[in-house]
């Protein structure tokens, strides 16, 4: 029995489009955010959904309001859901990462699976909350179409998971915000069935860390 996810990155906020990264640091959306968001709820205003899952930090849940009320679904926050903790990377753009933590930088670079930056969490612990979140959704709402709100981070570990490529690759594909990515799956795996579909957009903003 199959389960369809639709996988959405939140709308733009002030630190998207400065470069910064947020991590776990709780950003609103700025206006373009909400206009996104709103472009996204009417995008989806005729697919059937049976729930709707959000990420608990605020850009997330801005961004799910709108489709929550034109799809009649209560949002269901989830701090699983959360971007990867960048710690001592939170708040900086990628020069003055440079400048401040050259080491971190490298490592984050680098794509150091097992590097946590001090305070924050490594890329293997962050797969595997990611990881085993998604599991779950699949597993309770087998047959079931769900729409998920989320961050940048967590679409990068589920495109890997699906598609087969490991943590240690470049990103070779695009996180727009707002944009739909769709995921099937069931016992044995998971598939794309589309990926960063921006169609329903007048904008949409492809930034790493968010």
């Amino acid at each position: 029995m199959k389960t369809r996810l639709c996988l959405v990155r939140h709308g733009e906020t002030d630190w998207n489009a400065e470069r910064r990264v947020q991590g776990q640091i709780d950003i609103p959306l700025n206006a373009k955010g909400w206009t996104q968001a709103a472009f996204l709820a009417r995008g989806l205003a005729e697919v059937s959904f049976t729930a709707l899952y959000s990420s608990d930090l605020q850009r997330a849940m801005q961004t799910a309001e709108p489709s929550a009320g034109i799809l009649r679904l209560p949002i269901r926050s989830d701090p699983a859901l959360r971007e990867r903790h960048y710690g001592l990377l939170q708040s900086l753009t990628a020069e003055e990462a440079r400048a401040r933590h050259p080491q971190a930088s490298l490592r984050h670079a680098a794509r150091d699976s097992e590097y946590a930056f001090e305070t924050g969490e490594s890329l293997t612990a962050f797969e595997q909350r990611i990881r085993e979140c998604l599991d779950g959704l699949f597993r309770r709402h087998a047959g079931e179409t769900i729409l998920v709100v989320t961050h940048g981070g967590v679409l990068d570990i589920a495109y890997r998971h699906a598609t087969g490529r490991p943590l240690s690759s470049r990103r070779d594909f695009a996180l727009p915000n707002a944009a739909l990515n769709w995921l099937e799956g069931d016992a044995d795996g998971w598939s794309v069935l589309l990926w960063a579909d921006s169609s329903h957009l007048a904008q949409a903003l492809d930034e790493l860390s968010g």
